[in-house]
């Protein structure tokens, strides 16, 4: 699995504008040298990860390839206006792939009220995962927590309390099945498919 770019522009692609507010690359998608390297994943079987390209990025991806791509740590856009967060088509397109989009823990990609040193709080990460799965299915959500990224406080201390997440969930109305592809299944599916 390979992301084809971070904060800033590279040989391969524009990302999304956030960090250094530049919007406009949210027009700018894949350089020619991307292309060529989207290519030759999916010949190597490499998985595309999508999460941080800009929003013309993303299609690029979609309409050059033919094989299941996901946005590792990104979320929906409709229920945060953040950049990075992915438009109700792009997870339509994602899903219809068969992709996978792993809901992010940053409390800025979670609630619009939110600054990045507010508490993430796991009603709003069910919101998400929610929302996703309304949009693109429920078989193309994942947790992409960003445990190593992100640097807000949560409201629960580490990878350890996830269970605090299945819970919620649970309570929420989700079945048991669904956690499960929530938490693990469509992840491996998805691997077992590309890998």
């Amino acid at each position: 699995m390979m992301t084809l770019t971070w904060n800033y522009e590279n040989e391969l692609a524009y990302p999304n504008g956030y960090f250094y507010n530049e919007e406009k690359n949210e027009k700018k998608g894949l350089k020619e040298k991307g292309f060529e390297f989207i290519n030759e994943m999916e010949r190597l079987g490499i998985i595309i990860d999508v999460s941080h390209l800009s929003d013309d990025g993303i299609y690029d991806v979609y309409n050059n390839t033919s094989k299941p791509f996901i946005a590792s740590h990104s979320n929906a856009r409709n229920l945060c206006s953040h950049q990075r967060n992915l438009t109700d088509d792009m997870i339509k397109k994602i899903g219809e792939r068969g992709g996978l989009i792993g809901v992010n823990f940053y409390s800025s990609f979670l609630n619009n009220n939110y600054k990045s040193s507010d508490i993430s709080k796991i009603e709003d990460i069910i919101n998400h995962i929610k929302y996703i799965s309304n949009i693109g299915g429920i078989n193309c959500v994942g947790i992409g927590s960003d445990f190593d990224g992100i640097d807000c406080p949560l409201e629960f201390e580490n990878s350890s309390n996830m269970q605090l997440i299945y819970d919620k969930m649970k309570n929420s109305g989700f079945k048991e099945e669904d956690i499960e592809k929530v938490f693990y299944k469509n992840a491996l599916r998805l691997f077992k498919e590309l890998l």
